[in-house]
């Protein structure tokens, strides 16, 4: 099923978020986390590419293969780096031969070693770029895209970043997915700013329970994100104790999250890190 066609039905749509292991054994583990958030009826999972584009057939493969063994509709990422048109072209043909129906296009990140992007000769340096060949090469699949309530890092302003995302929805984007956020009023004045400037697909808010504090801290730092002073506070108090740090974190993403769906989002998409028992515990917790 077609993500952008979910969105017409009942209720948020629930979508959880993998990265491809490295080694066979580590596919298997990932396989089995899937298979433990089962119960929990996801709508979709998404499985990323590795940094600068690597694992590329790992995720291809199990998007696939998620789909098709246990019966959970998937979305696979897609970005610029390192890829051709043509070597684009041919990961659209595997995932659609695949029976996947569901895209993710970024531009993606720089790859390990690189302090910037480089567009590879022959293929794309925009995300919006890409959106436009997947529609121009006349494939069928539902398009989604990423936004940055917080501002992407590369971007001089929020204008200029609201502008770049608004290219994404017009090559033909059909819903936008957020980068990792902890504090929902960034979520609510950027919601407000895309759809005064016309954004008007589904905004779908990326969530991450906390579950390391260290780790945390470098995500943000990665992607722009902020720890709010409060959150942070309460982090500190129990950093000693990597229990009381899961508990911390989920109760904080629940908190987000019931507030967030009181507010009408459209659905909820989190980033689980390839683990389940904090997912799980959100989930529980809010009776979706």
């Amino acid at each position: 099923m077609k993500i952008r066609d979910m969105f017409d039905d009942h209720g948020p749509v629930v979508s959880f978020e993998f990265f491809p292991p490295k080694t066979d054994d580590g596919t298997e583990k990932l396989y089995q986390t899937v298979e433990a958030l089962k119960p929990c009826r996801p709508s979709f999972v998404s499985v990323t590419y590795g940094a600068g584009g690597s694992t590329r057939d790992r995720t291809l493969d199990l998007v696939t293969r998620i789909k098709r063994e246990l019966g959970v509709e998937t979305m696979a990422h897609l970005t610029c780096v390192g890829s051709t048109r043509e070597e684009i072209r041919g990961i659209l043909d595997r995932l659609r031969d695949g029976g996947v129906e569901n895209v993710l296009a970024l531009r993606g990140d720089p790859p390990a070693g690189s302090e910037e992007f480089v567009k590879t000769e022959g293929g794309f340096g925009f995300a919006n770029e890409l959106v436009e060949f997947i529609r121009a090469e006349g494939y069928d699949f539902a398009v989604g895209g990423a936004f940055y309530p917080e501002k992407h890092v590369e971007a001089p302003d929020s204008e200029t970043d609201l502008r770049n995302l608004t290219k994404k929805v017009e090559a033909g984007a059909d819903f936008l997915v957020s980068q990792l956020f902890f504090d929902n009023d960034e979520f609510f004045a950027f919601m407000r700013r895309a759809r005064s400037a016309g954004i008007d697909v589904p905004l779908v808010p990326g969530l991450m329970p906390i579950t390391n504090v260290a780790q945390v801290e470098r995500f943000t730092n990665m992607c722009g994100a902020r720890i709010p002073q409060e959150l942070m506070r309460r982090l500190r108090i129990v950093q000693h104790d990597p229990s009381a740090v899961v508990a911390t974190g989920v109760q904080w993403c629940v908190e987000q999250c019931a507030e967030l769906l009181d507010a009408g989002v459209p659905g909820l998409h989190f980033y689980t890190l390839n683990k389940s028992s904090a997912t799980l515990a959100v989930h529980a917790a809010l009776g979706l």
